[in-house]
């Protein structure tokens, strides 16, 4: 089970492993979202479905592109009762520090055709929450700085909204950093977007620097269904061939068990990966009768560092193969 299968055909399933306490889980302020429906907006002139496309499983999206170092986070919550939404995948894009847009050659964004920077996505974790690193967005002509993203909830049902920042703090930045965002202040208020002209409340991200000279963001976005366990068990990934179950304990310690059952015997194969896509160790490589089974994961026995990972299940039985992959969180 390599990269390129890695999370092939997934529907929601959710992936990551955090098997330490990560500053990521830090206590953050709440947003102005609250449990209030995210607002729907349009995916934009330069969309790009990653659905499919496990190359774009990662943390760090900026790959070639210069700019202000940004750690954003985004906590998402069920609106039914506002807990944490896991296993949920989340997707952004967003433009570079001139505006232009990966994978897109066209007037409005000369030359950028075969290019892949500032798209990527992970799931979320046991606190619902997701973390990137990328540049700080620069802005072009008619919309005001923003991000991208999408939460995909099932096969059913995602979430597209895009995010903004706080008006002052934001070109703040753009002037402490001139030589590198070059076009200046953002001349646009929200009322002039045409996007947040009708409000942008509960879109409008934190924005705070950092002693490094980065910045962070943090936004919490409600979507349609129940926090904690949410929709995530009728996703047809599986094609009835098994259940993977959410790890316990969870969060987890550095020690945890993750159960899954067969409705036939198979072949198994368990693996982690980072978050980036890289597979780091192989828990299980076997034949299995059906029935339940579990497989426990001490971490220091594959001499992992601290930080996130990820555990997939793959099944090969006389039906084919599938696969499912699920959040571990640890403190």
């Amino acid at each position: 089970m390599d990269r390129k299968s890695f999370l092939k055909g997934i529907g929601l399933a959710g992936v990551g492993l955090t098997l330490a306490p990560n500053k990521a889980h830090a206590v953050e302020p709440q947003s102005q979202a609250g449990c209030t429906l995210i607002p729907s907006e349009t995916a934009g002139p330069f969309p790009w479905d990653l659905t499919a496309n496990n190359a774009f499983f990662r943390q760090d999206v900026r790959e070639d592109r210069q700019g202000v170092p940004l750690n954003l986070k985004l906590r998402i919550l069920g609106q039914d009762n506002c807990q944490p939404m896991q296993n949920v995948r989340v997707n952004i894009w967003h433009c570079d520090k001139d505006g232009s847009y990966s994978a897109y050659d066209n007037s409005m964004n000369p030359g950028q055709a075969g290019k892949t920077y500032c798209r990527g996505w992970q799931i979320a974790d046991a606190n619902g929450e997701v973390n990137f690193t990328t540049i700080f967005p620069g802005w072009y002509q008619g919309r005001i700085c923003h991000i991208h993203f999408q939460v995909y909830v099932s096969s059913v049902y995602a979430a597209i909204s895009q995010l903004t920042f706080p008006l002052a703090e934001k070109n703040a930045l753009y002037a402490k950093h001139s030589t590198l965002y070059t076009k200046g202040a953002d001349p646009l208020s929200f009322t002039q977007d045409n996007i947040f002209s009708d409000g942008y409340n509960y879109q409008l991200a934190t924005l705070t620097s950092n002693d490094d000279g980065s910045y962070s963001s943090f936004m919490e976005v409600a979507v349609r269904g129940s926090g904690i366990t949410g929709l995530i068990e009728a996703e047809p990934e599986t094609g009835g061939q098994f259940t993977l179950g959410q790890n316990y304990p969870n969060p987890c310690a550095g020690t945890t068990t993750i159960p899954f059952t067969l409705a036939a015997p198979a072949h198994v194969q368990l693996a982690l990966f980072d978050l980036n896509g890289r597979k780091v160790a192989d828990i299980l490589n076997t034949n299995l009768p059906d029935g339940s089974h579990s497989a426990a994961v001490v971490v220091s026995q594959y001499g992992l560092p601290v930080g996130a990972y990820a555990y997939q299940l793959e099944v090969t039985n006389s039906q084919g193969t599938f696969r499912q992959s699920k959040m571990i969180t640890g403190r």
